[in-house]
């Protein structure tokens, strides 16, 4: 049974994690594998501009499944074998969809637990339903992050919450999501797909190119110097300002329409 039901709208791409049994967990299953086809399909594909991840039930994900973690003892496994299936299963996920080029929504529908958690750290936009909560809930199990939770977190809250966040293990609401920049917006839960397209929509309404190039430049700009980056932006810039979408959105600015872009 497929893990990700895909949908589109438009320029808009859906990816709905649909395991529901499972609180849409994503070890132990064929979701590592299904969002790295995902990401490189829409990588290949100029016509999406856009993509809004969901959870399918009541539950955004609640990250690794726990009882599949049994067999790591019950197999006896070597502590190299476990890295090795860490490298080439969940870590998949952040790679593929941390360095996706097109912008990436969060549409969080109920709690988001452990690598769900830094599932939605690894999107560029989170918006949660009143409903959502938030753990980097490893230690509660005796783990760590394994998936890259500890590089995500800091970037979306601060080191001294997302420290908070991964020593307790405890989960925080919707609202103190919101206080401390995890999200961006909080809404009813009936109004949570509406208000993440209503977002994606706006988005899509942009030209492809240059909306990749700036979700590449955020990218950067977490990682670069400013001079370096300053040089990145020029090179962009020389590009964009050579394309067909500028060209039309200049002409349409200066006869006062609404442009058409490619």
């Amino acid at each position: 049974m497929s893990f990700l039901k895909k949908t589109r709208e438009g320029a808009i791409l859906i990816l709905t994690m649909s395991q529901p049994e499972t609180r849409n967990a994503v070890t132990g299953n064929t979701a590592a594998a299904e969002f790295e086809q995902a990401c490189a399909e829409v990588q290949a594909d100029r016509s999406i501009r856009v993509v809004v991840i969901t959870g399918e039930g009541p539950v955004f994900s609640s990250g690794g499944n726990v009882k599949d973690m049994q067999k790591y003892f019950q197999q006896q496994l070597s502590p190299e074998d476990i890295r090795e299936e860490y490298r080439r299963g969940v870590q998949r996920i952040p790679r593929a969809l941390y360095n996706l080029d097109v912008p990436v929504i969060a549409a969080v529908n109920g709690p988001a637990i452990g690598a769900g958690c830094d599932l939605t750290c690894m999107c560029d936009i989170r918006i949660a339903s009143e409903k959502a909560s938030f753990a980097e809930s490893f230690v509660k199990v005796g783990l760590v992050a394994g998936d890259g939770g500890a590089w995500l977190l800091p970037r979306a809250v601060g080191l001294s919450k997302a420290s908070e966040m991964a020593f307790t293990g405890e989960a925080v609401s919707a609202q103190e999501a919101l206080a401390c920049g995890l999200v961006s917006r909080v809404v009813p839960a009936e109004q949570l797909m509406e208000t993440a397209l209503g977002v994606a929509r706006k988005i899509a309404a942009n030209p492809g190119g240059p909306l990749r190039m700036t979700k590449r430049l955020i990218r950067e700009g977490q990682q670069q110097s400013l001079e370096s980056l300053l040089e990145i932006s020029a090179a962009y810039q020389a590009i964009a300002h050579l394309q067909p979408d500028h060209h039309e959105a200049v002409k349409a600015f200066v006869e006062k329409r609404t442009p058409k872009f490619s």
